[in-house]
């Protein structure tokens, strides 16, 4: 059992809402992974698990000080033990690091074990929400809004290889986003299913 669960309270669910699969949030930083990942948890009575709080749990430091430490090709590694584990562990929403589900092995563990969401924002809406942070290890270039586009281009194509997509534009309330994330999982009655 993971010693890390952001929350662990359940609610009564507003409507009867069954999971069958992990939901597994993936896209770019600032995509609102978290923030949604929390309230969909919360709607559903389930508990939401974030890979990176598992990580820097597991190694007592920051993802930047492993990133420093230890190197990316590192943090990759474990951060797939650590997927592969939380998909193991029992069904919830699971917010991954915006690189995860570049590695085809998650994809395919992802896919197999769960269900992926990406949470596609425009780059506008990225940007917006990261460039007054210093918790992002790969923004740490001299030109971090560049940094952040060639990210983008490069992720996005693979972000689409998702099993669903959820437009997340950046002006919509989390409530709504998550309106939206449990309409598009209520077309896959194996991963959600109302009672």
């Amino acid at each position: 059992m993971s010693e890390i669960k952001q929350n662990t309270d359940t609610v009564t669910p507003v409507q009867s809402l069954v999971l069958h699969k992990t939901v597994v949030l993936v896209g770019m930083m600032g995509a609102g992974k978290t923030a949604v990942g929390r309230a969909l948890a919360l709607r559903l009575g389930v508990p939401f698990l974030d890979s990176d709080a598992e990580i820097e749990s597991a190694a007592n430091m920051t993802i930047p000080e492993i990133f420093e430490r230890d190197g990316e090709p590192f943090f990759r590694a474990k951060e797939s033990q650590v997927i592969g584990r939380l998909l193991d562990e029992e069904k919830g929403i699971l917010s991954t690091g915006g690189g995860a589900f570049l590695s085809e092995q998650n994809r395919k563990m992802i896919t197999e074990r769960g269900v992926s969401v990406w949470l596609n924002a425009d780059l506008s809406v990225l940007w917006n929400r990261v460039k007054h942070k210093d918790t992002r290890p790969l923004l740490r270039t001299d030109d971090p809004y560049a940094t952040l586009r060639g990210l983008y281009e490069a992720r996005v194509p693979v972000y689409g290889q998702a099993d669903l997509t959820v437009s997340s534009d950046g002006e919509t309330a989390i409530d709504n986003m998550v309106g939206r994330v449990v309409e598009a999982l209520l077309k896959r009655p194996d991963v959600l299913e109302q009672n």
